[in-house]
């Protein structure tokens, strides 16, 4: 008898052999439809919304028009060819030319509609994920509405009753279209300012990925074996900087939608406050210090901290395999084996060969598959950064005058860690 997990790969394999998904080349896609444009560098300016614009590093936000006292976004289901960094690209589906999608912004209260169109090969849906809103609109497909099937645009309508950091996907073939990529964030703000006020609020996207090595298509069937792991589509060092002004609240909000795995979120340099869920925001009485919080698939969570520390501060996952890009192998270990001149040996062979010893760090460019982005691969102040995957740099500077990567930290004299010599 054929097994689910059998069935699942066949499945996949016949979509591929027909076209639904391509293992090879990156897609030529033309034209994508009410994509949004690159963010302009944001000045530091005091704003007179009552709430903070979120900034969503790597990815942008989804335009919308006023028809009739309603905000109306345009939503287009589509493949993608989805650039993780500038020597990995990825045969993703997405919504309006990007993996994950542009994300939404709205206020409680806000009357909003929702115009998806599916121009995938195949049906699909969209959940709202943490909203509250009529059943109707909750979007699995069978039970709240009918599939919306290829070259067809379905309309979501409701009014913003609860605020706070959800996300948007299908609930419809969920494992296969959210596998490659479907998936957005959705942030609504309350409609009073919220005390004590934020200065900087970004928004982050979690998700895993399998993509082999020399492959451009990820599998959507794999359930636990991942090699790529990306903040809003993007892996380390592709990841933008989060550039904050010295004395700022600053918000980090994480949504997670990774396949199985949760993702314990450390901050370098701060104490923070868990403030916030996808169920709404935590009384202050009730929030709690921390330097790390995880993150479990299909939920978020929000902290705050004062940036009263100037430097270039990590931001990572804490799975430390999280922090890496593309690594996989069936190779045994060798750390402590006495090989001689084996290694030798083999080499006037297979030339590329290297086994796995003490270490992997400057070992991918050795015999490096096709797009394949290697560990490290950005110069720092101290040499090399050896990292990749999630992780990013929190930049906090005093005086800025705006956004803009301010470059690496110039720390002042006798405050960095060095060699000691000792006297003889």
């Amino acid at each position: 008898m054929e097994t689910r997990r059998q069935f699942i790969l066949s499945a996949a394999a016949f979509a591929a052999s027909t076209g639904l998904i391509r293992a090879a080349e990156p897609p030529s896609l033309g034209d994508s439809p009410a994509k949004p444009a690159a963010r302009p560098p944001v000045p530091v300016a005091v704003h007179d919304l009552p709430y903070a614009p979120v900034v969503f590093p790597g990815t942008s936000t989804l335009p919308w028009t006023m028809e009739g006292g309603v905000k109306v976004f345009r939503i287009i289901a589509e493949p993608v060819q989805a650039k993780f960094a500038p020597k990995l690209d990825v045969n993703a589906w997405g919504y309006n030319g990007e993996s994950p999608g542009p994300a939404i912004e709205a206020v409680v209260g806000d009357r909003v509609r929702m115009l998806v169109t599916n121009n995938l090969p195949v049906s699909t849906t969209i959940h709202w994920h943490g909203l509250f809103l009529p059943n109707g609109m909750d979007g699995i497909g069978g039970l709240n509405q009918r599939k919306i099937d290829p070259g067809q645009t379905f309309k979501y309508e409701f009014t913003l009753v609860n605020h706070g950091t959800f996300m948007y996907h299908p609930h419809f073939d969920e494992m296969f279209q959210m596998g490659l990529g479907m998936m957005g964030l959705f942030i609504v703000h309350p409609k009073e300012r919220r005390t004590p006020i934020v200065d900087r609020d970004f928004a982050i996207l979690l998700n895993e990925w399998l993509v082999t090595p020399g492959s451009y298509t990820p599998d959507p069937t794999e359930m636990t074996n991942f090699n790529l792991f990306t903040f809003n589509g993007k892996l380390f060092p592709a990841t933008e900087p989060l550039v904050v002004r010295l004395g700022e609240r600053v918000r980090i909000r994480f949504a997670n939608l990774s396949t199985t795995n949760a993702h314990p979120m450390h901050l370098h340099g701060f104490s923070f406050k868990v403030t916030g869920t996808d169920g709404g925001p935590i009384p202050e009485s009730a929030q709690w210090p921390e330097v790390t919080i995880n993150v479990p698939t299909g939920s978020s969570r929000d902290i705050e901290f004062i940036a009263d520390a100037e430097g270039d501060w990590g931001l990572h996952c804490h799975k430390v395999h999280h922090l890496m890009n593309g690594m996989g192998h069936n190779l045994p270990i060798v750390v402590g084996v006495k090989t001689g001149d084996l290694d030798e040996r083999i080499r006037k062979y297979f030339p590329s060969y290297m086994p796995m010893g003490v270490g992997m760090a400057g070992m991918m460019p050795m015999g490096q598959p096709a797009n394949m982005l290697p560990m490290g691969g950005i110069e720092g102040p101290f040499g090399e950064i050896d990292g990749g995957g999630m992780f990013t740099v929190v930049k906090v500077r005093k005086g800025i005058k705006s956004y803009e990567d301010p470059g690496w930290y110039r720390h002042p004299e006798g405050t960095v860690a060095g060699p000691v010599v000792e006297a003889k």
